[in-house]
């Protein structure tokens, strides 16, 4: 182990001790360990009035988070792109400006808060918004971590405040009319569902080498904010734009990124939760880069009167067997039941397979009401409308669960996750398992559920 390692090992473990000791490690979050000096603030606000909004990352997904809400009052602006901003601010003159989004959150007018950021971000500016008793947007993945998942789920549910997972899909008309037919047992009790996306690869780089040299930072950017709570490391094109996604300080690889659109509908459809077992396969792990290519299998416990139920994910140079990727669409899903399959693709509309078997089949009338949009809905929620459908007590959950795979896949590890505990309760090794991990494996899987942040931007 290198010393960079031991020293991230020895921090988890120092943050593991002291968290515990605030009940927030594995456990329920405590109310008295998520209070805060900064003000709260909140109004209530009428159908008719504007929400006052705050735009933390306004280019990339950021924009068109701003976009999707500039019908209310965009009343602050924030990136750490100088140009960036000033480009937004040409749009909203009397918006305020900061390059932190640590002081746009305390400013004094705000009703809600639009996260478009990279990954590692997403926790620590939600964490403070909530706080504060502001309602909250965040694109996916919820959070960077599993532990903080269960901060951001908890808070939100304390603060009572609207919230929404970045998950557009969630309410696609191909999605809703999906869900009816699991629900409706379409396809007969279904125990197997396989996942896949084509990211990384020509999307983003992963698999490849920490850059060495030191190239200039851009004069437009301000990149010891862009770091925030991530380790000290110098400025480089290899992280930034978007390139961020493949490397574990800043993002969450491909699973962090699709697997929340394209795993929704088996979570929310197949009430998956509960104990999970997980195992992830993929290249020899590189502790700053994500996997070329990784195949992770989730495995769930019966749950009610629904069974045990497989779910493979897929990413980057992997694929399923033939059999199975002769039905399987590229960036989609593949649910395998007893008397058939559905398959649908990202964007797409379910199709039941084999196709002459459903030629008669009657679809279920269409029960889950269309979609305002996926903005429109938090924010009528945010004005006592109803609840956004991606709200972080689901988010929360489903991004935990996502996460695991890359816990599996670092470590080399078969675990065993329970929700109610917050941990990992068994880990088996295997041979990609490294011998440091294996000699004390639990508590290895455990420490990657959460991270270190740098002092300031603690969550």
């Amino acid at each position: 182990m290198s010393a960079r390692s031991r020293q991230t090992a020895l921090d988890r473990r120092t943050f593991l001790t002291h968290t515990s000791s605030l009940g927030l490690a594995f456990g329920v979050v405590g109310t008295s360990a998520l209070t805060t000096n900064a003000a709260s603030y909140s109004r209530i606000i009428g159908s008719n009035a504007k929400l006052n909004i705050g735009a933390i990352g306004v280019g990339g997904r950021g924009g068109g988070d701003l976009d999707a809400v500039s019908s209310e009052n965009i009343v602050a602006l924030c990136d750490i792109d100088a140009n960036t901003l000033t480009g937004a601010a040409n749009r909203f003159p009397d918006a305020k400006k900061y390059a932190d989004y640590r002081e746009l959150i305390e400013q004094s007018n705000l009703d809600a808060v639009v996260i478009g950021t990279p990954d590692h971000h997403h926790a620590p500016a939600t964490v403070r918004a909530l706080r504060r008793g502001l309602h909250v947007y965040c694109e996916k993945p919820l959070t960077h971590t599993v532990h903080e998942a269960r901060i951001v789920a908890a808070l939100a549910k304390e603060k009572g405040v609207a919230t929404q997972m970045g998950t557009q899909n969630h309410e696609h008309p191909g999605y809703l009319r999906l869900i009816e037919l699991l629900q409706s047992n379409a396809i007969g009790p279904v125990r197997e569902v396989h996942v896949i996306t084509d990211r990384p690869g020509r999307w983003w780089p992963q698999g490849v080498a920490l850059p060495t040299d030191k190239p200039a930072i851009p004069a437009n950017m301000n990149w010891d904010l862009w770091l925030g709570p991530a380790p000290q490391r110098d400025y480089h094109s290899a992280f930034v734009p978007f390139r961020w996604r493949g490397w574990w300080d800043f993002g969450c690889g491909a699973i962090g990124d699709m697997a929340i659109h394209l795993m929704d509908p088996a979570f929310w459809g197949l009430k998956l939760g509960g104990p999970v077992t997980v195992l992830s396969d993929g290249p020899s792990p590189d502790p700053y880069s994500g996997p070329k290519w990784m195949h992770t299998r989730f495995q769930f416990e019966q749950r009610g009167a629904l069974p045990p139920v497989e779910v493979h994910w897929y990413e980057g140079e992997t694929t399923p067997d033939a059999k199975i990727a002769a039905d399987l669409p590229m960036n989609g899903s593949l649910f395998i039941g007893d008397v058939g399959k559905i398959a649908i693709a990202h964007d797409g509309y379910p199709k039941l397979l084999p196709e002459d078997r459903f030629a008669n089949f009657t679809a279920p009338k269409p029960y889950l009401p269309p979609s305002p949009g996926h903005h429109q809905q938090w924010i009528n929620a945010a004005k006592g409308n109803g609840k956004a459908s991606s709200s972080f007590d689901y988010a929360g959950p489903f991004t935990e669960v996502v996460l695991l795979g890359n816990v599996a896949y670092r470590t080399g590890l078969k675990i065993v996750y329970d929700p109610d505990q917050g941990r990992v309760t068994k880990a088996e090794t295997t041979q990609a398992t490294s011998e440091s991990v294996a000699k004390r494996p639990v508590e290895s899987a455990n420490e990657l559920l959460t991270k270190t942040y740098r002092k300031g931007w603690e969550v």
